[in-house]
């Protein structure tokens, strides 16, 4: 070969080992971008739980919840302005992930439902993926019938939660189980039966002897639900002294009765006769037992001292209060003390700590568990049918 010249197999050779180091550097590359692209995928596919009030009351329950999940409360502030208006900066990034945001309801409801959708609609303008919110007690529930001329506000309160950014709800104990019709979006009703239950078998010396009372006509399924799952016997209270729902005007009483009305001759309605209630009476023996009155809300008591001063008469020596949701509102504290009632039992759905320092008799269930498993199924996309495990329509 002569002087000089460029063997091809060396330059092939240089060439060769160039595109086998570029190669290795791509291949070594490759898994560095996957796991990288992996991370990120795995932080966006993350989730944060945040508390939409910052007063210490309302977000203790929160801090159980993230206790349960190993997770810590997002970061962010809620706050009034001077002026009233109330204010919430979310202090970390929140994009592409799962926010649940829980809500509970002090005494100042329509401040706790203006915090829970300016901070929907701040996480929705972050570019949050899913924003769930975790609503123990869901306020406005009574209003979800038509009364007079009113207007059934539960209704509009769901459309507003949807507008700020909501895509799934969760709650507790619906007021009205119908209510879950006026979302466009999922809800989760949970149970808080299982622990009032559990409470009754463990907290309740000779329960076996205890009787299911409801207060009411309307409360009857809810307490045979209770009765036939502790094999206890059933009492209903009914007469002159209840006041339900019921019996309330509607939107068909619209418009009202006016005298010397102008009547088409040829029409003729049948008369609606009037109610009238009978004398109160206690269907059931509630002698030498203990009474356990069920109920979903407990908030003015007036009915439920009444209906234990009449269980008294009847023969009941121990009468205990049990409920989901306990807003124990005015006075109710002073006049459970002063009563024949001996515990009322709440879970902690709602703030009522104040109130238990005003009465001893005023004891706590806590269903953290439940709401933590329920934020961790739905972020994992698994079934939710095991929360509702022997859950009929009438729980």
């Amino acid at each position: 070969m002569a002087a000089g010249a460029v063997s091809p197999r060396g330059e092939d050779g240089g060439r060769g080992e160039r595109r086998s180091s570029r190669v290795a550097e791509l291949a070594w590359l490759a898994p560095r971008g996957l796991h990288e692209s992996l991370a990120m995928n795995a932080a966006r596919s993350g989730y944060r739980v945040f508390s939409a009030n910052s007063t210490a009351a309302c977000t203790e329950l929160a801090k159980r919840i993230t206790e349960r999940l190993g997770a810590e409360l997002g970061k962010s502030v809620v706050y009034q302005e001077t002026n009233g208006e109330t204010r919430v900066e979310i202090k970390e990034s929140v994009r592409g992930q799962d926010i649940f945001i829980i809500q509970t309801i002090p005494r100042d409801v329509n401040t706790a439902v203006m915090e829970l959708l300016i901070m929907a609609y701040a996480l929705k303008t972050s570019c949050a993926r899913n924003i769930i919110g975790v609503i123990p007690y869901f306020p406005y529930s009574k209003q979800s019938k038509m009364r007079k001329r009113g207007s059934i506000v539960c209704k509009l309160l769901a459309s507003m939660l949807a507008k700020a950014g909501l895509t799934h709800i969760i709650t507790m104990d619906l007021h009205q189980k119908e209510i879950q019709g006026f979302f466009s979006f999922p809800v989760d009703n949970l149970r808080a039966s299982p622990f009032l239950l559990q409470y009754i078998q463990e907290e309740i010396p000779d329960y076996r002897n205890a009787v299911i009372v409801a207060k009411s006509p309307d409360a009857a399924k809810r307490a045979q639900s209770y009765a036939e799952r502790l094999r206890l016997g059933l009492a209903v209270i009914h007469g002159e002294a209840q006041c339900t729902e019921q019996d309330m005007d509607d939107g068909r009483h619209s418009p009202p009765m006016v005298k010397n009305a102008t009547v088409h001759p040829g029409l003729e309605l049948p008369l609606m006769m009037a109610k009238e209630k009978p004398p109160i009476t206690v269907v059931g023996d509630v002698g030498g037992r203990i009474a356990i009155i069920v109920d979903d809300i407990i908030d003015d008591v007036e009915s439920f001292v009444a209906a234990a001063e009449i269980l008294k008469e009847r023969g009941a020596y121990k009468i205990f209060v049990m409920a989901t949701h306990g807003l124990l509102s005015a006075d109710a504290p002073r006049l459970i003390e002063e009563s024949s009632i001996d515990e009322v039992v709440v879970t902690n759905t709602v703030p009522h700590e104040v109130q238990k320092l005003q009465c001893p008799k005023i004891k706590t269930v806590d269903i953290s568990l439940i709401l933590s498993e329920a934020i961790r199924r739905i972020h994992n996309g698994e079934s939710m049918a095991y929360l509702f495990r022997n859950i009929t329509v009438d729980d």
